[in-house]
């Protein structure tokens, strides 16, 4: 698979996507479910969207044992269905899996399987990559999970292909993503991947959390990541967000806070986690894709509002971080009304 940088690629959605709804979200109960990573999944699919004016997600709580079951914290959990429900699920959230060491129950496994072979998409948060291994479909295959679970990870299933060091891989049909918040960025991007750039900010806005972590960023960081980092990185990337249609080299970030390069680069990787110009090329990308969801504007101009010399450059740069074209993607997510916005992009 192609990568850009730290970056892999955003993936295009299935072919058959355009004809679909957005379907229903099954989130999986059992005794000794993780509250917070459960709760991830409740708040961005579960809640009503009265902003938007496009089918929403349906969604429903899924039991893999019991209706009934006690979550951490104290917490009673009632599930709306059995596995059953899991037939006409369209993606299926795991949360935490309660021992790494436990096998899940053969029935969610079956379960589970199944879906994904009728065509489901699966995000595990944490823990609940256990449960996706256990059910073979990461064979083979790139996940992530907590860095505190990864050697047990590779002790069971060698042959997964582990990325260490990112908050969540995409392959395909299978979403992994790394420690509790990192469910967060993972279900954000499935926002993305079904309804575009705006619409997975303006969830992101109602959630009081930065729009976008790239999921080739590091698990690492020796500061918390902020939706308004410290003043001297915070101040940089708006500097560079009110000139992305110039030529901006690291230099240029570290002379407007009055930093040296190395300083700059060494203060925006610990707070970031990620190269100020992998960023900037980034936020390039946000820019472009929002562009081409929303406005008129033709594709040279987009190039050039975002930072491209060339439209040929910026069509490559776009189709090798985004795994599509920017005229495909204008014609997936763009819509002439708003109210028609779920229609212009999901069929």
């Amino acid at each position: 698979m192609t990568k850009f940088g730290n970056i892999p690629p955003m993936s295009t959605l299935p072919e058959n996507f355009a004809s679909q709804t957005p379907g229903l979200v099954a989130a999986l109960t059992y005794d000794g479910l993780c509250t917070f990573e459960f709760g991830i999944a409740v708040e961005v699919f579960g809640l009503a969207r009265p902003e938007f004016e496009f089918p929403w997600y349906k969604f429903k709580v899924v039991a893999s044992e019991h209706r009934r079951v006690s979550a951490m914290g104290g917490i009673t959990v009632e599930a709306d269905a059995g596995l059953e429900a899991l037939k006409e699920a369209r993606t299926i959230i795991i949360p935490g899996w309660r021992d790494r060491n436990e096998r899940p129950p053969e029935q969610l496994i079956k379960a589970i399987r199944e879906a994904s072979q009728r065509g489901a998409r699966c995000i595990s948060i944490c823990s609940g990559v256990f449960v996706l291994a256990a059910a073979g479909l990461l064979d083979g295959r790139r996940a992530t999970t907590h860095w505190r679970h990864i050697p047990c990870l590779k002790q069971l299933y060698p042959e997964i292909q582990i990325e260490e060091d990112v908050l969540y891989v995409d392959e395909g049909n299978v979403i992994t993503s790394a420690g509790s918040a990192a469910g967060i960025d993972a279900c954000l991007y499935l926002i993305r991947k079904d309804y575009g750039s705006k619409v997975a900010n303006d969830v992101a806005r109602r959630l009081v959390t930065p729009p976008h972590r790239d999921g080739g960023q590091t698990q690492f960081v020796s500061t918390p990541v902020q939706v308004r980092p410290g003043k001297t990185v915070g101040l940089a990337m708006d500097w560079a967000r009110e000139r992305l249609s110039e030529q901006i080299k690291l230099a240029d970030m570290a002379a407007c806070v009055h930093k040296s390069e190395r300083t700059f680069l060494r203060r925006f990787r610990e707070t970031v986690g990620i190269t100020p110009m992998v960023w900037l090329q980034r936020e390039r990308m946000f820019k472009a894709q929002e562009m081409l969801e929303v406005s008129n504007a033709s594709l040279a101009d987009v190039a050039s509002q975002c930072g491209y010399q060339s439209l040929e450059t910026f069509r490559v740069s776009f189709k090798r971080v985004v795994g599509t074209s920017p005229a495909a993607y204008r014609s997936r997510f763009q819509s002439g009304q708003a109210g028609n916005r779920g229609k212009a992009h999901l069929g």
